[in-house]
């Protein structure tokens, strides 16, 4: 397989190399018949098609790869891109290190060389480093600049550049961006405008490019000067001074679910400020165990976010390796050594959400009922045992307590075949006693009342409340 370049854009930037490859190929392969110099390819394949069906791009590279390789094992085949194969072509990369076929790469004049040459920049003496505009808050984590983000194709990748750039050179200063489009191209456009404007004034297309000369505060900088903060208190504060993993457990239960109500909240009434806040303090507890683990050098946050990310990739074999979908419960059995998916379950979680996980290892490997229609039967009798251990032992006895939980056992299992979460459920029909009660209580005068009075002050307040009263 021949792979060549067709440059930025003007075909009369074509190398002759490209040319005579073009000109000596059987079966030609264009990676976007949308390039302006895509026809000096022609008759070839596109892949417009596959961009267009795709539901993600590492999933189009996979696939134009596969179709690639297919095709060069019945005969030589030459493919085109953009600009230069060596820059910024995914496909290119996964082909090289693929090993099936033997591919000769031709380079060839990139949208780089134009760019330079129209910022007047040397970018060898300037520093500058090129990202890719779909993973740039990933890619620019961490850079101060200057930085060239290519492939910027949507208003969505400008708006995500937009938000995760923390600011631009000085915040309230003149710092403009400089957008380089088509370059060229007979309608080449560069501007020069503030950041805010990026998103509202561009509109972008397949040739695109942002030139950011500096940034004042790394991309993620408000991670790195929130994980400094918890530094300097350990530091300086006599409380958080004395804090272990152990003493903090309590602090980061109550921040869970505070983060659960506030979600509740968000549900109700739409206020996401509460859940933003609540999300603050919880990571306020992940960062501050992260900081006694590297004061007791085991592991920094960097390693906790690292860690995460590699096993979510391992994994998703499906998402990045191209493997068939798999069981995540067998996923994780295997990746631990374990011999049980129930081994990993800690049993010290709130009893409904340990029966509603127990339920749920049990399912992934099978043993389940096909629908909540099976598991309902198990309700009524469980209720029966639980009453016949309540005749015949003493309350509170042994007996009684394993029949008991027996039937709240059965409920979680119809609630998780209903889709239902038994915490928020029961957590929910908690709050609404509670709402209801205190209706009640204030409008009995808040002392103790007969149960008939009770009964009908608690009618009252069902109405009333229910009804936004």
């Amino acid at each position: 397989m021949t792979v060549v370049g067709l440059g930025p854009g003007d075909p009369g930037l074509l190398t002759v190399a490209a040319q005579h490859a073009i000109f000596a190929a059987p079966l030609r392969f264009v990676r976007t018949a949308r390039h302006p110099s895509a026809h000096l390819a022609a008759p070839a394949i596109s892949f417009d098609e596959l961009y267009q069906n795709g539901t993600d791009l590492e999933g189009v590279y996979r696939e134009m790869v596969e179709a690639l390789i297919t095709a060069a094992r019945a005969g030589d085949v030459l493919y085109a891109v953009p600009g230069s194969p060596l820059v910024a072509e995914r496909a290119v990369e996964l082909l090289r290190v693929d090993g099936r076929v033997e591919v000769e790469v031709l380079p060839a004049m990139s949208f780089l060389d134009l760019a330079w040459a129209r910022l007047e920049v040397d970018p060898v003496q300037a520093g500058a480093r090129i990202v890719d505009g779909h993973r740039f808050a990933a890619e620019a984590a961490g850079e101060r600049g200057p930085l060239l983000v290519a492939q910027c194709d949507t208003a969505l990748v400008l708006s995500d550049i937009k938000l995760a750039l923390s600011d631009i050179d000085g915040a309230g200063q003149e710092s403009d961006l400089v957008v380089l489009q088509r370059l060229g191209l007979p309608d080449e456009v560069v501007t020069t405008l503030a950041w805010p404007d990026l998103d509202r004034e561009i509109v972008p297309d397949h040739l695109t490019s942002v030139w950011i000369p500096a940034l004042a505060e790394p991309v993620a900088g408000e991670v790195a000067r929130f994980e400094e903060l918890v530094r300097t208190l350990r530091q300086r504060c006599p409380w958080d001074r004395a804090q272990t993993h152990r003493s903090l457990t309590r602090h980061l239960l109550e921040e869970t679910y505070e983060v659960l109500e506030a979600i509740d909240e968000l549900e109700r009434d739409g206020d996401s400020a509460h859940l933003e806040e609540e999300l603050g303090d919880l990571l306020f507890q992940i960062v501050f165990h992260a900081t006694l683990a590297a004061e007791e050098g085991a592991f920094t946050l960097a390693d906790v976010a690292r860690g995460i990310h590699e096993k979510l990739v391992r994994r998703h074999p499906h998402v990045f390796a191209g493997a068939e979908m798999g069981s995540w419960e067998q996923l994780k059995a295997a990746e631990k050594g374990r011999s049980s998916v129930m081994d990993e379950l800690p049993e010290n979680l709130p009893s409904l959400l340990y029966a509603h996980k127990v339920q749920r290892k049990a399912a992934s490997l099978g043993f389940d009922w096909e629908s909540a229609a099976g598991a309902w039967p198990e309700i009524g009798e469980e209720l029966g045992e639980l009453r016949a251990a309540a005749v015949g032992s003493p309350r509170g006895g042994a007996a009684v307590r394993d029949e008991l939980g027996d039937v709240l056992f059965s409920v979680v299992n119809v609630a998780r075949h209903l889709d239902v979460d038994p915490e928020t459920a029961l957590r929910d029909a908690t709050t609404k006693f509670r709402r209801r009660f205190a209706h009640a209580e204030a409008a009995g005068g808040g002392g103790r009342l007969s149960l008939e009075a009770w009964g009908a002050l608690w009618d009252r307040a069902k109405l009333e409340t229910d009804s936004g009263r």
